[in-house]
């Protein structure tokens, strides 16, 4: 029987589960109603990063990024496109630097902008730089 995917709302932190079946039918967190899987880009703080990556169902691709980081900010408008071409397939987060500095440091973070992804609560892959939306959906599809 499926138990679903279990996704950690963005928002407030909460553990959902969600049938497999209604993962494109935007389903919403059951505490706070903010969309779990809307293709868009959310920003994380360090107690939801740590639930994400350990517990979300789908891969989590994080990207590790600063406000005063240019090329982060070049960056920003394709993994916004790169989110919305995955939809369901993976979500897409980030979390600032600067203001969680201990998040990066655990994450071993040397260079930003930094992409992370993880799946069953390790990291899978690195990729670091500046990327196309292309290049990042690539690299997505390609750690399934």
């Amino acid at each position: 029987m499926d138990q679903g995917v279990k996704l950690i709302c963005t928002g407030c932190g909460q553990a959902n589960r969600v049938p497999r079946d209604r993962l494109a039918a935007g389903p919403k967190c059951g505490v706070c109603g903010a969309a779990l899987l809307d293709g868009g880009v959310h920003d994380l703080d360090a107690a939801t990063h740590d639930k994400a990556i350990k517990g979300d169902g789908l891969p989590l691709l994080v990207d590790y990024w600063a406000p005063w980081c240019g090329p982060c900010r070049a960056m920003a408008p394709e993994f916004a496109k790169a989110a919305k071409t995955l939809g369901a397939e993976a979500r897409l987060v980030k979390l600032n630097t600067e203001t969680h500095p201990d998040v990066s440091g655990r994450a071993r973070i040397q260079g930003i902008p930094a992409l992370i992804l993880y799946r069953g609560g390790r990291e899978v892959a690195r990729l670091a730089g500046a990327r196309p939306a292309s290049d990042i959906v690539a690299f997505v599809r390609g750690q399934g």
